[in-house]
């Protein structure tokens, strides 16, 4: 009979093969949950990327590599005692459902924002019956998130829980106060931490436009490259010397590069 690999079970006979003690694979044998880190943020990562790219097939094989990381860990954890893909599951199932009250029970919401609201509240009471009193509604965003990333978590929870600017002005006046305090500074350590403010701030902004900064830190770097490298090729087509170019003349070319690719 010949197995269906597109089966959920046999992903989790797959991966119990690969650590098998007898016959597995040598380097799966040796991972653990703390080598592994770094695969899973690289997945993660090549996930978001083909989400960007706009290519359906790439995106389907990166989330199937990203799922491979979740069976490795819960694989681990099974060998372990600890957990298994069975408690995994169960525990995210528990949990959508035990959060969407308005889905999977009689709550009424009025739209998402709504939802949210709802989510935070929900959370909040988990964590005081597990003891968890002292914890901040801020705490739900994990640290080792990008900067950006996490700067927009903590300000977006913060607003759901009414600590928010009253208007967009009061936002960029916010943003324009930053930049002025980051020229004046007069030492490393204050620019130092008035840069900071002031990607603080920029990112507020961003959340009030409903635009991630993340994602348009993103975009521009993807323009940058875009257009750099086209200068580059430009160059190396006239024969220039692009370091030893004037200011000028790699301004000109930028602008063409900013013509030609966007």
């Amino acid at each position: 009979m010949t197995e269906d690999l597109g089966s959920f079970d046999s992903l989790l006979e797959t991966m119990r093969r690969l650590r098998a003690p007898q016959g597995g694979c040598p380097w799966d044998l040796e991972q653990s949950h703390a080598s592994l880190r770094p695969n899973l943020l690289e997945e993660v990562y090549e996930a978001l990327e083909a989400i960007e790219s706009g290519d359906p097939k790439a995106l389907a094989e990166e989330l199937g590599d990203l799922l491979i990381q979740v069976v490795f860990h819960a694989q681990i954890g099974a060998e372990e005692g600890a957990f298994d893909i069975h408690d995994v599951v169960r525990g995210i199932n528990e949990k959508l459902h035990r959060r969407h009250p308005h889905v999977f029970g009689d709550t009424q919401v009025a739209d998402s924002a709504e939802v949210k609201v709802n989510w935070d509240r929900i959370k909040r009471e988990e964590h005081e019956l597990a003891g968890e009193r002292e914890r901040s509604i801020l705490d739900g965003a994990a640290t080792t998130m990008p900067a950006l990333a996490y700067s927009h978590a903590i300000q977006e929870r913060a607003a759901r829980a009414g600590f928010d600017w009253e208007s967009m002005a009061g936002v960029l006046e916010k943003v324009a106060e930053e930049l002025r305090e980051l020229e004046s500074s007069p030492s490393p350590e204050e620019r130092e931490q008035e840069l900071g403010d002031l990607l603080f701030s920029v990112v507020n902004a961003a959340r009030w436009m409903e635009i991630h900064a993340e994602d348009a830190l993103r975009g521009a770097n993807r323009r940058f490259y875009r257009r750099f490298t086209h200068m580059e090729r430009l160059c190396r087509e006239r024969g220039l010397d692009f370091a030893g170019m004037p200011m000028e003349g790699k301004e000109a070319l930028w602008q063409e590069a900013k013509r030609a690719v966007g």
